[in-house]
Order: structure tokens, then sequence, then C-alpha cells
């Protein structure tokens, strides 16, 4: 049977080797963070296509634009103004063609560079679900190493235990007769 001081010598390169691995992983990812941040200065492009996706998927937008459609048709209709658009429609179709032509790469733009910010932080989340991972074994080690201990001793005490018993008690047939 194992003795304790060779248990802990056990358990303890063990617990080195992970912590190692855990504070290579933690330093590994620290370093990677810092070396991204750069990542994050947004070039003119990267920020005029983010602001005409935020622009362009927002309520307010859709509100204004719905509201200066029906004022556009309207005015064509009832013929307040010179009719410059009639019935239909092709200098609004044109506009509104030209504005999805323009619009849309910008927003795909904006949801290319979400997409990397995104798969960025899928890894990072991949990184630290490892590092749980790594001291959830580390703590299942060292419950196991303290029951393992628990049962040692247990079994030490159990042993002395037997040794005053047998040391101590006078043979059981003679003590009874007298």
């Amino acid at each position: 049977m194992p003795s304790v001081d060779a248990l802990e010598h056990e358990l303890g390169e063990m617990e080195d080797r992970l912590l190692g691995e855990l504070r290579a992983l933690r330093k590994h990812v620290r370093s990677e963070a810092i070396a991204n941040g750069a990542d994050y200065k947004l070039t003119l492009g990267q920020r005029v296509a983010d602001r005409v996706a935020a622009t362009m998927g927002s309520w307010r937008f859709i509100i204004v634009q719905t509201t200066i459609l029906i004022f556009w048709i309207v005015l064509n209709i009832t013929a307040f103004v010179q009719k410059w658009d009639p019935y239909p429609f092709i200098l609004l179709n044109l506009a509104l063609s030209f504005q999805a032509a323009y619009a849309a790469p910008f927003i795909m733009m904006s949801q290319n560079r979400q997409q990397d910010i995104d798969r960025r932080e899928a890894a990072n989340d991949y990184k630290i679900n490892i590092k749980a991972e790594l001291e959830i074994e580390l703590l299942h080690q060292k419950i196991d190493e303290l029951r393992e201990k628990e049962v040692l001793k247990l079994t030490e005490a159990i042993a002395e235990l037997i040794k005053i018993m047998k040391s101590s008690s006078a043979p059981v047939g003679s003590a009874a007769i007298e």
C-alpha cells in the first residue's frame, strides 16, 4: 500500500504539471488579447459601413423612409405639385434601386467584420472552456487526493488500534474463568 508521502509526491507533480499548463494557456490568451486589441481600430471604411448598417437597420430609418415614400406617392397621385414622377413611379424605383445597390455592400462589409469578431470571441470561449476543464480536473484530483489520504489515515489508525488491542488484551478464556 503506498504511503501518504509517496502519494503526496505523485499528486504534487501532477498538480504542478496541470498548473503549469494552465498558466501557459492563460499567458497565451492574454498575449493574444493584447495583440488583437490593435484589430479594434477601425478604418474609415469600416466605420462608414457600421454606421450605414446601423442606420438602415433601425426603426427610425424604416419610419422615415416609409413617410417619404408615402409623401412622394401622394404628391404624384394628387398632383398638388407638378407631377415629376407619374404613376409607375419610375424615378422612385430608380432611387430605391440606387439606395439598395449602395446599401447592400456596406451592410455586407459590416456583417463580415462582425463575423470576424464573432469568430475571435468563439475561439476565446473555447480557450476559456479548456481552462475551466483543466481547473475542474485539478479540483477532482485534489478531492481524490484528500479521499486517499483519509483512507490511508483511517487504515493506519485501524492497524494501530488492532496492534494496541492485541498487545493490551489478555487471553479471553483465562480472564473470563477467574
